[in-house]
């Protein structure tokens, strides 16, 4: 369920100006990006309309963070998701969100699968939200996983069969899809109306049963969302 306004406006953390990288093939949908970024203070570096022209720029601008399109020239199926994943694999933790208005599983899964955070995945309707599209490119910038609810569902869907999901309380669950959402800890007790300690228990046991133990160097947040995805 998306965020109200004044859900929205308690969760927000004061915006940084950004350098960004933008890779859309719809002139009209990256113009009005441009505009839209500038006016909320940050420098678009480059603004491009295919996978190739994305890999140079971030590698020339080092952006703070990389707004692409999943469908762009030649084949307009999946080249902006492939050459965020090769931007990724070059240049480790390139904080990335991917706009598109569709769900590629399969793509979202690798993009997704290194545990790395700084990455978001956002459905094209949530541009019209602009606080909303504008607080997730922050976050992603920041280091945080930015996921739209609808990718969750399908990249959880996937996995219902698996024996470490299906070990999971209905409550367990909710709570997966909300940190996969981004949400912090003292947001996801306000939006379930849960102490924070009861919040920390039920993300500890889902940790426990997708076998996700402590350790600093990964990121089990990303890690529960995507336990098993491309196995």
């Amino acid at each position: 369920m998306p965020l109200t306004p004044a859900e929205a406006a308690r969760d927000r953390e004061p915006r940084e100006p950004l350098r960004i990288v933008l890779a859309d093939d719809a002139v009209l949908l990256r113009e009005g990006l441009v505009r839209l970024l500038t006016d909320d203070g940050h420098q678009v570096v480059a603004a491009v309309g295919d996978g190739p022209a994305l890999v140079e720029a971030v590698f020339t601008h080092r952006p703070d963070v990389a707004v692409v399109d999943v469908r762009m020239p030649p084949t307009h199926t999946d080249e902006g998701l492939r050459a965020a994943i090769s931007v990724r694999a070059q240049l480790p933790g390139t904080p990335v969100l991917v706009l598109s208005q569709y769900v590629e599983e399969s793509y979202a899964a690798e993009l997704l699968a290194d545990g790395a955070g700084a990455v978001g995945y956002l459905l094209k309707d949530r541009v019209a939200r602009v606080e909303e599209f504008l607080d997730a490119l922050a976050r992603v910038a920041r280091g945080a996983t930015v996921l739209d609810p609808q990718v969750v569902s399908r990249l959880l869907a996937g996995q219902r069969r698996k024996a470490p999901l299906d070990a999971l309380t209905p409550r367990e669950r909710e709570l997966l899809a909300l940190m996969a959402e981004g949400h912090s800890n003292t947001a996801i007790a306000r939006r379930l109306a849960l102490s924070g300690s009861a919040v920390e228990k039920h993300i500890g046991n889902v940790f426990a049963k997708l076998g996700l133990p402590p350790d600093d160097s990964r990121h089990r947040r990303v890690l529960a969302v995507l336990a098993h995805l491309g196995s």
